[in-house]
């Protein structure tokens, strides 16, 4: 199937504004196939795994379809646990940022009750929620699901792998018959099938599953930053590290901007690469890197389709990419014909999970490194500089140079006095820049 844009798709101009603010440049697969068909109101099952963009496929629809003027829940979605439910609501209320007055509310255990119960007074059109408390919320008769016309249940195996199929089906009882049932599942076991056949209407069924995925053989490791700490952890490796060429990856075209902004004024030589520019910023964006006119280049999973840069040294995914797909992609942009190759993923709070998607799909360890200390990058300059001098002094002609140390040593100082402190100097001038010249 080629592919589509988010315009492709008909979706809202209010929505294409809020996709266009989170700096998604394309749909995923899952978005392309799904949206078109809940918007018609078809029933529908997805088998996707975590991070392919499945929220943003019920989610676009539900909120195109809410009456933000009727103060009751038109839409409920049932996670497996509070986590995902705290994330699929915060998803949805981005998506929904251009549209007044819809309000979108998680519903979980291990929060006060009576907060909830306040904002449900206030009216709310979708529901995010846990079976366990929302049955809670069922018994005091503080959640009428009587205007309900969507029910989407997100990650239905983990849901029946937890025990809540007796939940579920008393919730969906609960629930007009005369409504669209999505059910997305990574797997679809006997369960899910009977499940379905149960509650789904004619279901159309649409799949967006991982393929084998190899792995390259590259040292892979990830650090866990603060989200305010990246970019420090990314200077540091890349002093530490010292690449010839380093490409950095980020799922949005304006964390490519605030990347790119933050590296020049430290001083790296970094562009960045993404849909918004055209095919000739594109070209010379890439001329440069390939050239060594810049060594840091920071870019989209879009915009990097057909990089073909045999030295790359260093892939870093500066966020956790939001398919395990891509994490594959990205990696082997290094290591290639036969070179070592490295690759740092930076995790910050809940990109934790998406991190061990990445690995149960991928069949590999992405092993903890600690984050470099000042200390290390401090001895690493030195040797980076010890072995600049010894490459100087192997490979140049040193006569007129040494004439100029005897000028200075005069009689009070010895050579090795003089180029200690010639080193020491240049070591300085090193460590005032933020990187130091090949």
């Amino acid at each position: 199937m080629r592919t589509l844009s988010f315009t492709d798709l008909g979706i809202s101009p209010e929505i294409q504004r809020a996709v266009s603010d989170l700096g998604f440049e394309e749909p995923t697969p899952i978005q392309s196939l799904a949206i078109p068909l809940m918007r018609d109101g078809k029933d529908v099952i997805g088998q996707a795994h975590t991070g392919t963009g499945k929220t943003a496929a019920y989610g676009i629809p539900i909120i195109e379809s809410v009456d933000p003027a009727a103060k009751r829940p038109q839409a409920l979605v049932l996670c497996p646990t509070r986590e995902l439910a705290i994330q699929v609501s915060e998803e949805l209320r981005k998506l929904a940022k251009y549209r007044r007055g819809t309000a979108i509310l998680p519903v979980y255990g291990g929060q006060p009750i009576e907060r909830q119960l306040h904002a449900l007074r206030a009216g709310v059109q979708v529901v995010i929620a846990t079976p366990g408390r929302l049955l809670d919320h069922l018994d005091r008769r503080s959640i009428n699901l009587q205007g309900v016309q969507t029910v989407v249940l997100d990650e239905a195996d983990e849901m029946l792998d937890m025990g809540f199929r007796d939940d579920i089906e008393a919730i969906l009882r609960k629930v007009p018959e005369k409504r669209q049932t999505v059910l997305f599942s990574a797997t679809m076991s006997k369960e899910i099938l009977d499940l379905s056949a149960k509650y789904l209407r004619n279901p159309r069924n649409v799949q967006v599953m991982h393929d084998k995925l190899s792995v390259p053989k590259i040292e892979q490791s990830y650090f866990e930053v603060r989200e305010s700490g990246k970019v420090d952890v990314l200077s540091r490796v890349i002093d530490l590290y010292d690449p010839h060429l380093t490409l950095v990856f980020c799922n949005t075209k304006r964390r490519v901007d605030e990347v790119v902004g933050h590296l020049q004024a430290r001083g790296y030589l970094a562009e960045g690469l993404h849909g918004d520019m055209n095919q000739s910023q594109r070209e010379r964006v890439m001329g440069k890197f390939r050239t060594g006119g810049i060594d840091i280049l920071v870019a989209t999973d879009v915009a990097a389709r057909g990089i073909d840069v045999e030295d790359v040294d260093i892939v870093i995914n500066y966020d956790v990419p939001q398919d395990p797909e891509y994490y594959i992609h990205r990696i082997g942009r290094t290591g290639r014909a036969g070179k070592e190759g490295r690759s740092f993923t930076f995790v910050s709070g809940k990109e934790m999970w998406k991190l061990r998607e990445v690995q149960r799909y991928a069949k590999i360890r992405i092993a903890q490194q600690a984050v470099p200390a000042a200390h290390e990058i401090s001895l690493r300059k030195a040797e980076l500089l010890t072995e600049r001098v010894r490459r100087l002094i192997e490979e140049q002609d040193l006569g007129p140079t040494t004439i100029r140390v005897q000028q200075m040593m005069g009689d009070e100082y010895t050579s090795l006095e003089v180029a200690a402190a010639l080193l020491n100097l240049v070591s300085g001038e090193a460590a005032g820049g933020q990187k130091s010249d090949k």
